[in-house]
């Protein structure tokens, strides 16, 4: 891909999320803007840093950052990295900063995020999911802290593309941008489905380390927290089938191997609660339970889990 064709890429929530893909892409050498509010001063002085196991220690510097998404340049491609629980306040920024015709992608866990940001974006835009296999999170203003993994897979949810081979064009070419700075990345053809399997393990994972204060070794180490994560996996599975997605063979046993094998990770819900932010509740649970008992699968472990978490959350907020 030469200089000229490389598109404008805009990070809508310059977190862990975005930082990491953001400062990544900008080293590939793609013409990368950054939206930042509370840490705008920060990196604008000190840059990005990464640190990472797999990339090393990477500094970003100048970094091309505003406080307003009308001060950036129209961008062919925003990456949404910021919370689901802000995505209603960001519609704007996201009309303000894209391109006509730009691709948004909303790199966020949980089912149903696009369904509830799309009427809130012009038709013109086209929106995508993207599910980030990552072991990662913000150590300090600017500051990245990369322990594990990377790989980002972008789904097609709605937009100018009707025909199936144009939607998933376009979600290969998102994806060619990320494989162009070195991150494994893939075009997945069902979005939901995609959604579903990332839920197997962000359902028990975000809300057990949360409740249990406890990252994932500990949770791993001890019998029966362990056999409490293979069973909610499983009814996850059992939704995701109910609901008409076919999930691998063995896959809540391959998921808890591949996590035995992880460095130690305390999940992004649980830096919420420590912090006392508001935790992603309604994407992470609410919707597939919600998805699953239109199905006619009851999911009652989840449901415990995300009555729990409500508490915590209500709590938190005061």
């Amino acid at each position: 891909m030469s200089e000229s064709q490389r598109p404008r890429i805009g990070i809508i929530g310059t977190g862990a999320i975005g930082g990491f893909y953001g400062l990544l892409l900008a080293r590939a050498g793609f013409d990368v803007h950054f939206l930042l509010r509370s840490e705008f001063a920060a990196v604008a002085e000190r840059g990005l840093v990464l640190n990472s196991a797999v990339h090393g220690a990477l500094t970003l510097q100048p970094v091309q950052a505003y406080r307003s998404a009308a001060d950036m340049p129209p961008c062919d491609w925003l990456l949404v990295g910021a919370k689901t629980t802000s995505n209603a306040e960001l519609a704007p920024a996201i009309a303000a900063a894209a391109a006509p015709g730009g691709k948004v992608v909303l790199m966020q866990n949980g089912l149903g995020v696009e369904d509830e940001l799309r009427p809130l974006l012009p038709d013109n835009l086209h929106l995508l999911g993207g599910l980030c296999y990552i072991c990662v999170h913000r150590a300090g203003p600017g500051v990245i802290e990369h322990q594990a993994l990377g790989a980002v897979n972008l789904g097609y949810h709605s937009g100018p593309a009707s025909e199936p081979a144009a939607r998933q064009a376009t979600a290969e070419e998102g994806a060619g941008l990320f494989r162009a700075a070195g991150i494994d990345s893939q075009a997945m053809p069902n979005l939901d489905q995609a959604r579903w399997q990332k839920l197997v393990w962000n359902v028990p994972y975000n809300g057990l380390a949360s409740l249990l204060d406890a990252g994932t070794t500990a949770l791993m180490a001890q019998a029966d927290s362990r056999a409490l994560i293979k069973a909610i996996m499983e009814e996850v599975v059992q939704g995701a089938q109910a609901c008409g997605h076919a999930m691998p063979d063995g896959y809540a046993a391959q998921l808890l191997a591949a996590t035995a094998r992880m460095p130690d990770y305390l999940p992004s819900m649980y830096h919420d609660f420590a912090q006392r932010r508001p935790m992603e509740l309604r994407a992470i649970y609410a919707a597939p339970l919600e998805a699953a008992a239109r199905a006619g699968c009851a999911m009652p472990r989840t449901e415990m889990l995300y009555q729990a978490l409500r508490f915590l959350d209500e709590r938190n907020s005061g």
